[in-house]
């Protein structure tokens, strides 16, 4: 590192402007005065760069030195990650506070990976092989549920000079030395990786494969694909982060990253409190075992906000690397674009709309258009994927926000959430009217496949009635529920039934947290089925008010609290569906 060759001319709030930075360049990585603060060159005019700074300036005044490191911002990626809180630049919380309390104090720095803690190497390669890019050389038992798998960085191809034998190891030591056209080159157990450059893989693939999330309202009507993007936005209230927990919780993702950009300590001290004492309901271990927490609250350096969801993403990509799914989740990315805003208004940027910066659809693109599913690096054809699901938290639940709508031109999938249905304890508060999902199509063979030929007739039926009761409750406020048809009774019954034994979800209750793809065909078969033999019923002459009042409905009611290795109590309800109605029209024959 060049010493004391900065100084300091320019200090606004995490705003620093120095003069005679030698080469600077855009995004390198600066340390700030005496103390060290960590920052980043984000403008360079002439002999000034203006660098964000990531902990709190006070104190820090012009003539102080700054000090270049010729190297962007970075992460360090290797064993260690998963299990670990840090913060929106990397530093490793839990280890801060052993070390020196509950305080971070300004300049302090840890390796983000432990120098300490040994981890036991199995090797893969041999002497002599030839390694590309992506390539595994050997296996750590990272924790229970995950393998990490240590990988030749990309763009590194050569041939194995040598690589140690199976045993304990740092992550400082050197496990495999390969030979390049450029040299020989040293390998340990983790390398960095800019947070600004997506990581490459081999190829893109389609999305063709459901993300399943076990939210029925999410699975069955407006669903994410594996390595989709999707958007939740709401007002204060709607229950963003709620859906939001539930999705690290039950997503069948192999690793989870949870990134906390902006939001209120209270809420990330919920998230660090209950994700530790979650159980995997895929293996019964800890969830932290998969998880990677990124805590970057509202009362946390504003610039570092900015950086939280780039360190977040470049971590889910490196465990894509390695074969697995990963699903990210962004909360909010509201607080995210702020920041730049704020960032932007203290460089004296040209404003866009509200102020946000002109660029802020780009950025924002930069972060969803690196999800997607791939096949990785390697010699091996593996495919992986990375999904990115993201909070927005427009002020008034204004969906006309620019953050919205520059999200929404990037995502496929939107989450339309309403304070309504929170206020009615309809849970998850997902609008069936606005939601949307451009996934529907691609997926149709996969739920042919899942969950049966006829699923795509019956969820199309099912949106179709919710939209004809939201007419109809409009005609009911207007002229009163008498001046409706029995048919078009029905439709509001069905669609009550729809709503309430379907789409409602109690995330408290160990049945009706989640529900598998094919207990939520079964639900819905049952609500169908019902539906279908009402309107012959009907036809025959029975009187609405007989079918409604059917005890056959208290077990369709019932049917989402069925757990899932009992599903064949459908059998038996639909049996007594199709025994009820038998009775009904026999009644009418005899009359």
């Amino acid at each position: 590192m060049v010493e004391n060759l900065g100084k300091i001319v320019k200090v606004a709030g995490p705003l620093v402007v120095a003069e005679d930075i030698p080469g600077a360049k855009m995004y390198e990585m600066v340390y700030v005065s005496d103390r060290r603060l960590f920052g980043e060159i984000i403008e360079v005019k002439g002999n000034l760069s203006s660098i964000q700074v990531y902990e709190d300036t006070s104190g820090i005044g012009p003539g102080e030195p700054v000090y270049p490191t010729a190297l962007p911002l970075s992460v360090e990626l290797g064993p260690g990650l998963i299990g670990s809180i840090y913060d929106g630049v990397q530093r490793p919380l839990d280890a801060l506070r052993t070390k020196y309390g509950d305080y971070i104090i300004k300049g302090l720095f840890e390796p983000p990976l432990s120098r300490e803690k040994k981890w036991r190497f199995e090797p893969l390669v041999k002497e002599q092989e030839e390694v590309v890019g992506g390539d595994v050389l050997g296996t750590i038992e990272e924790t229970p549920l995950v393998i990490h798998k240590v990988i030749v960085p990309p763009g590194l191809d050569g041939s194995v000079e040598s690589i140690v034998k199976a045993g304990v190891y740092t992550v400082e030591d050197t496990v495999a030395i390969v030979k390049t056209r450029e040299g020989l080159r040293e390998i340990k157990f983790y390398h960095r990786w800019p947070v600004r450059n997506p990581r490459p893989v081999k190829t893109r693939l389609p999305p063709n494969e459901i993300l399943v999330t076990g939210q029925r309202v999410i699975d069955s009507f407006f669903p994410i694909a594996k390595g989709g993007t999707a958007c939740v936005p709401g007002p204060f209230g709607s229950g963003k982060t709620v859906i939001q927990h539930q999705l690290s919780k039950w997503t069948n993702a192999d690793i989870i990253v949870f990134i906390g950009c902006g939001e209120r300590g209270n809420e990330m001290t919920d998230v660090l409190i209950e994700f530790p004492e979650l159980k995997d309901p895929r293996s019964g271990r800890p969830l932290m075992e998969r998880t990677i927490l990124i805590a970057n609250t509202s009362n946390m350096p504003v610039a570092a906000r900015e950086a939280s969801v780039f360190t977040g993403i470049t971590i889910a990509e490196y465990y894509r690397d390695m074969g697995y799914n990963v699903a990210l989740m962004a909360d909010s990315t509201s607080r995210w674009a702020e920041a730049m805003r704020e960032m932007s208004g203290r460089l004296e940027e040209m404003p866009g709309e509200e102020g946000y910066p002109a660029y802020l659809a780009s950025r924002l693109a930069s972060f969803y258009e690196r999800a997607g599913r791939s096949i990785i690096l390697g010699r091996e054809e593996k495919e992986a994927s990375l999904s990115v699901i993201g909070a927005v938290s427009p002020p008034g639940g204004d969906l006309s926000d620019p953050v919205v709508q520059g999200t929404l031109r990037t995502v496929r999938v939107f989450w339309s959430l309403e304070d309504t249905l929170a206020y009615a304890r309809h849970f998850p508060a997902i609008s069936w009217l606005s939601s949307y999902s451009l996934y529907v199509d691609v997926l149709s063979d996969f739920y042919r496949k899942e969950m049966g030929e006829d699923w795509n007739r019956i969820r199309v039926k099912a949106m179709s009635i919710l939209r004809r009761e939201a007419e109809l409750l409009e005609m009911v406020r207007l002229v009163g529920i008498d001046a409706l048809s029995s048919s078009d009774r029905l439709i509001l019954e069905t669609a009550r039934s729809i709503r309430e034994d379907f789409l409602q979800q109690n995330a408290f209750m160990a049945e009706d947290t989640y529900t598998s793809l094919k207990k939520q065909y079964r639900i819905m078969k049952l609500i169908d089925l019902f539906d279908e033999l009402a309107r012959e019923s009907l036809e025959a002459g029975v009187d609405l008010e007989k079918i409604i009042a059917l005890p056959v409905k208290v077990d369709i009611s019932r049917a989402k609290l069925i757990s899932e290795d009992r599903l064949d109590e459908f059998d038996n309800i639909e049996k007594k569906i199709r025994e009820s109605f038998s009775a009904l029209e026999k009644e009418v024959q005899h009359a």
